[in-house]
């Protein structure tokens, strides 16, 4: 059976080491407002349980939650319990998801109440990594709000390892990561123009992490395997510690892994 146990990597220059392949849990947690192209039904407790161990199993230890992702925080802290050390947890702050509407709040009273309670949702008493949730307006989230700077205070005090962006431009991503750990990338084969971003990231031993790795389920690729060809396109350059695929089908799982696995040992 592949696995990826060999395969971890560091995430920039921080202390924190990682799979080439994360769990993204959003589909635990929310059903409503999501970009998948067809729809699919929130797994139950034994489902979701079964899910993580198989992931863990294949040497996935990154997992990427968010409080816009519905009752996924809420969820993983019982279904965590006892696993801590297994696992790098990285959330989000910035996005709230209510009522089947998204609202943002970037302030430095709303990401430090953000982080106190993903610790208490997550049962847990540091988070590894934490990004800003974006709404679009990279520049002006970086440069207008406290966000960024109550981050690096919560990193001071401990309660997080690592904290980064997950942005949608060129320019926000860049000065995300002169000031922080991570970016969370756009990159796959229909859509590659944040490219620039994990170029300065390799320059500068910052950490990248990639979603929509698989164009959120959409990759399509006439004559050829898409999702190898989307992890050939994210695994050749250099700056990549991890994609981020949000599956709760414990085959597709397996076939991501197995794929990863042979395109990182083709490389090697």
């Amino acid at each position: 059976m592949s696995s990826l146990h060999d395969l971890w990597r560091p995430l920039g220059t921080t202390d924190l080491i990682v799979s080439p392949l994360g769990l993204g849990t959003v589909k635990l947690g929310r059903d409503q407002g999501v970009k998948y192209p067809s729809g699919f039904r929130i797994p139950d407790d034994h489902a979701a349980a079964a899910l993580l161990a198989q992931a863990r199993a294949l040497g996935i230890n990154l997992l990427d939650t968010a409080p816009a992702y519905g009752v996924s925080e809420q969820r993983l802290g019982p279904l965590l319990r006892g696993q801590r050390q297994d696992w790098v947890i990285c959330s989000k702050v910035g996005e709230e998801f209510e009522d089947g509407a998204s609202r943002f709040d970037f302030s430095a009273t709303h990401t430090r109440f953000s982080v106190e309670r993903s610790l208490r949702r997550l049962e847990t008493d540091y988070l590894d990594l934490v990004l800003v949730h974006s709404d679009g307006n990279d520049l002006a989230v970086l440069e207008q709000t406290e966000v960024y700077a109550t981050l690096a205070q919560l990193k001071r005090e401990g309660l997080i390892r690592a904290f980064g962006f997950s942005g949608k431009t060129v320019a926000g991503g860049l000065q995300a990561l002169e000031q922080g750990d991570c970016a969370m990338v756009t990159y796959n084969l229909a859509e590659q123009s944040e490219k620039p971003v994990l170029d300065y990231a390799a320059a500068h031993g910052k950490g990248i992490l990639i979603k929509k790795a698989l164009a959120s389920g959409h990759a399509c690729l006439a004559g050829e395997d898409p999702v190898r060809a989307s992890f050939e396109l994210i695994f050749a350059h250099p700056a990549v510690s991890s994609a981020i695929v949000g599956t709760i089908t414990p085959a597709h799982l397996a076939h991501n892994v197995a794929t990863v696995a042979a395109v990182i040992g083709g490389q090697g």
